[in-house]
């Protein structure tokens, strides 16, 4: 197969790197470089790297509307997209500039989707009037990309769904990996010494949004027993109401326990490896999720999951063999009472929990590679190529 010339397009990229689908790119970018038959540039916001082509904001823009912002950076980036075979994107911020660059240079767009604006309505808190832009640019970008890869099955049911006039054929599930070398069990105990956390603990990663079903956590501990304790490595709120509303439900916490750790700042990786391989058990409350990465790094280290049934979830995490899944429904008090009920229950039952986290090793190892995940995409680029 000749070589193909791919522009990787995204918001972030190291050391800029805050969510689950900029972890994507980065793996996937790396994934993708093993192949000889692969010429791979990136393409991202930001301040200048040494490793991508870099399009800070503008000044005139640095003052507008994200949703404005994101606009004018992919014009910027669609005139620069002229030297590619194939322009690949990544979340909403990054679809536009595959779109125009697609019809200005003639080339395939393919767009990955993380998530999907429809499904997302609480980003109107963040974005205010972008959130419609936003909206529009996603469903603009799909409609005219060449091939959308859904991060899950689940996911592609959302995209058919949400946008039920896109041909079903261009909609193909490829799943995240997890470099499972990287996510590996790491007892050294320096991170916990750092964070003085001490004795058994559940453990949350993740950004502070609504999706990630943080809050919802957060009232369900107040009748787990205080035997167990809780480290929650959460920041970067969307808006000031959820980082404040967070803020008071974990001091709130605080009040009468003492084995609460709130880890504002991102975890350099060893730390989050040991952090994570320490804990009982991971925690993923989210009420909508395309696939979640993180519940993969947390098997990876060998740690149980219990995790929403929500998207892509319940493709990774095999309930009753790699953790459990508790079902999501809109009584908010119901489901912060399953979780309350399955927490305590499961930290009381660490044979059950050691054994949910080796099974979850090697469901990692053996069905999330990034070697896989690279040949599917690059089967994909090629059937659009026609190499």
């Amino acid at each position: 197969m000749p070589l193909i010339k791919v522009g990787l397009v995204t918001k972030e990229w190291p050391p800029h790197v805050y969510g689950g689908a900029g972890v994507h790119v980065v793996q996937l970018a790396q994934a993708l470089r093993q192949d000889e038959r692969m010429a791979v540039d990136v393409f991202c916001f930001g301040q200048p790297r040494a490793d991508a082509t870099s399009f800070p904001i503008r000044d005139e823009f640095k003052n507008a509307n994200p949703a404005i912002q994101a606009m004018a950076t992919d014009l910027e980036m669609a005139q620069e997209l002229s030297d590619v075979d194939i322009v690949h994107t990544h979340t909403w911020y990054a679809n536009m500039a595959g779109h125009i660059a697609s019809e200005l240079h003639g080339i395939p767009h393919v767009m990955s989707a993380h998530s999907l604006e429809p499904l997302r309505p609480w980003k109107a808190e963040q974005l205010g009037g972008g959130y419609r832009l936003s909206s529009w640019i996603e469903k603009t970008s799909a409609h005219n990309a060449a091939a959308i890869i859904a991060v899950s099955d689940g996911m592609r049911n959302d995209v058919l769904t949400s946008y039920p006039e896109i041909d079903p054929a261009k909609v193909v599930t490829i799943r995240n990996g997890v470099d499972t070398s990287k996510f590996a069990p790491n007892h050294n105990a320096d991170a916990l010494n750092k964070y003085a956390i001490t004795g058994k603990y559940a453990l949350f990663v993740g950004r502070i949004t609504r999706q990630k079903g943080l809050a919802h956590l957060l009232r369900a501990w107040r009748n787990v027993p205080s035997d167990y304790g809780l480290v929650i490595a959460a920041g970067s709120p969307d808006e000031p109401a959820i980082g404040e509303e967070i803020a008071e439900l974990i001091r709130d916490l605080q009040r009468t326990r003492k084995n609460i750790w709130w880890i504002e700042k991102m975890m350099p990786h060893d730390e989050l490896t040991s952090v994570l391989t320490a804990a009982q058990l991971f925690l993923c409350p989210s009420i909508y999720e395309p696939l979640g990465i993180v519940n993969l790094e947390a098997m990876g280290c060998s740690t149980a999951v219990l995790a929403s049934a929500v998207g892509g979830i319940p493709e990774v995490v095999n309930d009753g063999i790699t953790g459990e899944l508790i079902e999501y429904t809109l009584d908010s008090h119901e489901f912060e009472n399953r979780w309350t009920q399955a927490i305590t229950r499961l930290m009381q039952d660490p044979e059950l929990l050691a054994q949910y986290g080796e099974a979850g090793r090697l469901r990692a190892q053996n069905d999330f590679g990034w070697d896989s995940v690279a040949r599917a995409t690059i089967n994909l680029y090629a059937s659009l190529l026609n190499k």
